[in-house]
C-alpha cells in the first residue's frame, strides 16, 4: 500500500468512502431559520418527548442514525462502527444514544469540530480496509448545553454580543467503502491552536485561529487553492470568527470569496436574536447533512472542504482561568474520486 500521507498534517484517501446516507434532526428555533428545508426532521418540542435536555439530546441522534440508515438502505447490524460523540460530560448523550445498538463504538470528543473528526476516523478507517460501512455522528442540544457550561435556562443570564447561540440537532452521515458518492477524498488533520483567549463567551474569536491554521496545512499538503473547491465551509465560527479567518487568510494575500460558515448560515441573525450565530457540535453536523451534501447531490456544488472547528474548554477550565485551546479538522468532498 503507497503512503497515502501528503505533508504534515494531510491524506489523500486511495479509496475514498462515498456518502451512503446521511439525515438531520433539529428543534423548532433551528426549523424556523433560513435551512429551514433542507432538515429531515424539525421537531416543535425540543425535550423530544423526554424528561430532561440531556435525554432528548440522545433521543435526537437516535432519530437521526435511525433516518440516515434508512436512506442508505441499511441496518445497524450493517454497521461496522459507529463514531460520535457530543458536548456532555462523558458524551453521555452519545453514550446513552448507541447503547443497545450493539455495533463497534469509538465516542470522540472534539467540541464542535466533532462531525469533522468522526468523518476524518471514519474515512480513514474504510480506507484502510478496516470495514465497510461507519456511521458518522454527533449532536448538541441548546437547553443541555446552556446548563453545562454556563447557568440554567431558569436563571435568565444575559448573551454578550459575542456569544453564540447553541444549535438543538443532530446529524449522522453513513460512509460505505462502494457508492455512488458524494465521497470523502482528503482529511486534513488539525493541531491545537490556543491564541491566550480566554471569554468562554467568545468562542468565534477563540477558534478563528484554528481554523486559518487548519486552512494553511491543507492548501500547504495538498497543493490545493481556496478555488479547487466551490464552497468552503467553516464550523462554527460565528459572524465575528469568519470575519477573522477573513482577515487572516488575507493578510497571507489568499482571498477566500468562497468561504462560509455554518454558524452564520443556520439562523437569521438578526430576526432570531442569536447575536454572533450558532454553535455546538449539532451546527456543523446539520447544516452538512441538510444544506451542503444535498446540493451536492443535486450538482449544486462538486467539490467542499468542511473544517470542523471545536473550543475544548470546560466550566472547570474557564473557572480556573484557563484560555482555551481550539482545534479545526478540514474534510474534503467530491462528487467524483
Amino acid at each position: 500500500m503507497g503512503n497515502k500521507k501528503l505533508g504534515r498534517q494531510s491524506v489523500a484517501l486511495a479509496t475514498p468512502p462515498s456518502v451512503a446516507g446521511y439525515a438531520s434532526v433539529v428543534g423548532k428555533k433551528e426549523g424556523e431559520g433560513p435551512l429551514a428545508t433542507t432538515f429531515d426532521l424539525i421537531q416543535q418540542d425540543d425535550t423530544f418527548g423526554e424528561k430532561s435536555w440531556e435525554k432528548a439530546e440522545s433521543t435526537m441522534q437516535k432519530l437521526a442514525l435511525s433516518a440516515a440508515l434508512d436512506k442508505a438502505g441499511l441496518s445497524a447490524s450493517n454497521l461496522d462502527y459507529i463514531l460520535a460523540g457530543d458536548l456532555l460530560n462523558q458524551c453521555i448523550g452519545t453514550g446513552f444514544a448507541v447503547r443497545g445498538q450493539n455495533v463497534p463504538f469509538y465516542g470522540l470528543y472534539g467540541a464542535c469540530s466533532t462531525m469533522a473528526e468522526s468523518l476524518s476516523v471514519g474515512a480513514m478507517l474504510l480506507d484502510g480496509g478496516f470495514g465497510t460501512h461507519a456511521a458518522c455522528m454527533t449532536s448538541s442540544h441548546f437547553c443541555s448545553a446552556e446548563r453545562q457550561y454556563r447557568t440554567p435556562l431558569e436563571y435568565g443570564g444575559q448573551r454578550t454580543p459575542t456569544a453564540q447561540w447553541t444549535v438543538t440537532g443532530s446529524g449522522c452521515v453513513i460512509l460505505s467503502s462502494e457508492g455512488a458518492g458524494p465521497y470523502v477524498t482528503h482529511v486534513t488533520t488539525g493541531k491545537i491552536v490556543d491564541k491566550g483567549i480566554k471569554d468562554a463567551n467568545n468562542m468565534g474569536a477563540a477558534m478563528a485561529p484554528a481554523a486559518y491554521e487548519t486552512l494553511l496545512a491543507h492548501f500547504q499538503d495538498t497543493g490545493r487553492r481556496p478555488s479547487d473547491y466551490d464552497l468552503i465551509l467553516t464550523g462554527d465560527l460565528g459572524q465575528l470568527g469568519k470575519e477573522i479567518v477573513l482577515d487572516l487568510l488575507h493578510r497571507d494575500g489568499l482571498e477566500v470569496p468562497n468561504l462560509e460558515d455554518c454558524g452564520v448560515l443556520i439562523y437569521d441573525l438578526e430576526g432570531q436574536d442569536v447575536h454572533c450565530g450558532g454553535s455546538g457540535c449539532g451546527c456543523s453536523a446539520v447544516v452538512l447533512t441538510g444544506l451542503l451534501l444535498n446540493g451536492m447531490k443535486s450538482g449544486r456544488w462538486k467539490r467542499l472542504l468542511f473544517c470542523g472547528t471545536g473550543a475544548l474548554l470546560s466550566p472547570t477550565s474557564t473557572q480556573q482561568g484557563e484560555s482555551i485551546p481550539c482545534i479545526c479538522h478540514a474534510v474534503a468532498f467530491s462528487t467524483q474520486k
